[in-house]
């Protein structure tokens, strides 16, 4: 297996070679201080995960329409931000949490105004799937190789350009039928997305695995948990819609 194929992930925040250059980087600059370990970056998962729970439950209590894209699209350009400077992630997945507390409180509770019971079911089913696929990963039952990495990517890169589309069309007065009817063929598609979801929790564990036997730079942990936390969040998301189907009349 290569290199570069070891560090590919379809997680926007876990883009290729990310690791391995900021080791590169950290050894050409002689500052080969503190690395990141796998314990570390839970560490950094939970902390980020309390700070979307405290704007969540501001944006929960108030929701409105500039918190949901003020969390979106701020969210995705401080994702982006942090992409291409990796060293940044200390200051920013903190934003980034709160930013994204503010999409998922909002979110919530539309959800929940229009469904008694559906939020505590797509929690417990979001963590249930994480351990679910923790315990897969460590047993080895599904192994992340260079070609199950490249399908995860590509799989991953058609759902975001369908979102894309989708939004772009929304502020055109556009919706995608099927996207948003209900019926047995978006119910079908969202299933399909939370796979693909679910699967990207693994290559989420494994670069966690990968940055502390690379010895990456403590500033990873943050990145890392970054990257989590988003997969959480995008699987927490499509499974409300799923149920919200469900429970259509």
């Amino acid at each position: 297996m290569s290199k570069k194929s070891i560090f590919s992930s379809s997680n926007p925040m876990m883009g290729e070679n990310k690791y391995q250059q900021t080791v590169l980087d950290a050894g050409m600059v002689g500052q080969r201080g503190e690395t990141m370990t796998i314990q570390g970056g839970i560490n950094k998962t939970l902390i980020l995960m309390m700070i979307m729970l405290g704007t969540g439950v501001v944006s929960y209590m108030m929701p409105n329409m500039y918190f949901l894209w003020g969390g979106l699209i701020g969210g995705a350009i401080v994702m982006f931000v942090t992409s291409f400077k990796p060293s940044r992630a200390p200051m920013l997945a903190p934003v980034y949490a709160a930013l994204e507390g503010l999409l998922v409180g909002t979110v919530t509770a539309f959800y929940m105004h229009m469904y008694d019971g559906i939020v505590f079911q797509a929690v417990t089913i979001t963590f249930a799937i994480l351990f679910a696929m923790l315990m897969i990963y460590k047993a080895g039952w599904i192994k992340v190789t260079e070609k199950f990495r490249a399908g995860v990517m590509m799989a991953v890169g058609g759902v975001m350009l369908l979102y894309l589309v989708n939004i772009v069309l929304y502020f055109f007065g556009i919706s995608i039928p099927f996207l948003h009817d209900g019926g047995p063929m978006s119910i079908g598609i969202t299933l399909v997305i939370i796979v693909i979801a679910s699967m990207n929790l693994l290559l989420d564990f494994d670069n966690f695995e990968k940055g502390e036997k690379l010895k990456a730079p403590a500033y990873m942990e943050w990145y890392s948990a970054m990257g989590l936390l988003f997969t959480l969040i995008w699987l927490y998301l499509e499974i409300l819609r799923l149920l919200s189907y469900l429970n259509r009349d």
